[in-house]
């Protein structure tokens, strides 16, 4: 039996088909290749180029391929763009997830993890933030993936589906090998934004905002790596297979560093002086997000490797200093 994952293809879930390829599990990847990359995926993980929103395509995938589980990577993921373009977000990221859970309950398929986000949050009424916190999310994208999570929630009710959503922070870094690694166009994440300076795609790093009531008053985040994320994945799918309940889980390191700190273990890193410019504050820029994890160890027994933040950009930077252009030749698509 296999283990399904949607949205193989992209950063987080090529990152966990590598992990689940290295711990002896048959794996399925589906990705349409919208914004993910053949080259991501394991050679040892079957491939199919298919869209989620697609009830035939899921169905044939379904009926040729015995699953076992299913993790769900895919979906629509830039909160800027979910601001312009709504509609984009519910067809993509809900109707997708309409057909999978379909095409899950008609061929018996009842475990699911759930690639979902701290964005469900909104403005934090603590921090560290806590599952039981408040959910008002400030943004479509946010909006989208706590609707995705009660969508699961009522399934379960009518069907029986047992699902683990994880609320996670900040992804980053790269694998320690360095085959892959995070890769967008545009990018919007901070470390390799940064890491663009040093490999001479941008003069300065922006900085909005330098007057946060923090201790350098920028921004503070919870940076998480990308190999823990996975892991993190695969022992909530294990955490179901053997009975568990359904849930949700937050995956962060619990220690926020900020943007100012963030730049200079970079250029420790990186041996570079990366300038950086203050900018005026973003709309909508909460000035601390800091995720309890407590529960996720406790409960999945998740143990992250990669806490320390120079550990977590020199990965990165051992991806991106090699792959200046991401998966393509000086493209990065």
């Amino acid at each position: 039996m296999a283990i399904l994952v949607l949205g193989g293809a992209g950063y987080i879930g090529s990152h966990t088909v590598y992990e689940l390829i290295r711990a002896g599990r048959e794996v399925v990847v589906a990705d349409n290749l919208l914004t993910g990359f053949r080259a991501a995926v394991h050679p040892k993980a079957r491939f199919y180029q298919v869209d989620i929103r697609s009830r035939e395509e899921m169905g044939a995938l379904f009926d040729r391929e015995h699953i076992d589980g299913v993790i769900h990577f895919a979906a629509s993921s830039q909160v800027g763009e979910s601001m312009t373009n709504p509609l984009k977000y519910y067809d993509n990221n809900l109707w997708g997830t309409t057909a999978l859970l379909e095409s899950m309950i008609a061929h018996d398929v009842k475990r699911i993890v759930f690639s979902s986000t701290a964005a469900t949050y909104g403005e934090p009424e603590r921090v560290p933030i806590l599952e039981s916190d408040r959910t008002e999310p400030t943004n479509c994208y946010g909006e989208t993936k706590l609707a995705m999570e009660k969508e699961m929630r009522w399934t379960e009710r009518a069907h029986g589906l047992r699902f683990v959503a994880l609320r996670y922070f900040n992804a980053c870094g790269a694998i320690p090998s360095g085959e892959i690694g995070e890769a967008h166009n545009p990018e919007t994440h901070l470390i390799p934004l940064i890491l663009q300076v040093p490999n001479g795609q941008r003069e300065k790093i922006s900085v909005f905002g330098d007057d946060y009531p923090t201790k350098d008053g920028t921004c503070i985040r919870d940076y998480i790596h990308v190999t823990d994320l996975a892991q993190a994945h695969i022992l909530a799918l294990d955490y179901l297979m053997q009975g568990g309940k359904s849930d949700v889980f937050n995956l962060g390191n619990g220690v926020g560093f900020t943007v100012r700190e963030v730049i200079d273990v970079a250029r420790k890193v990186t041996g570079h002086p990366i300038p950086a410019e203050i900018c005026p504050r973003r709309a909508g820029d909460p000035a601390q997000l800091v995720a309890s994890s407590e529960k996720a160890k406790q409960v999945l027994g998740w143990k992250p490797q990669y806490a320390d933040l120079e550990t977590i950009v020199a990965s990165a930077w051992n991806w991106h200093r090699t792959h200046p252009h991401g998966f393509g030749d000086g493209r990065v698509k």
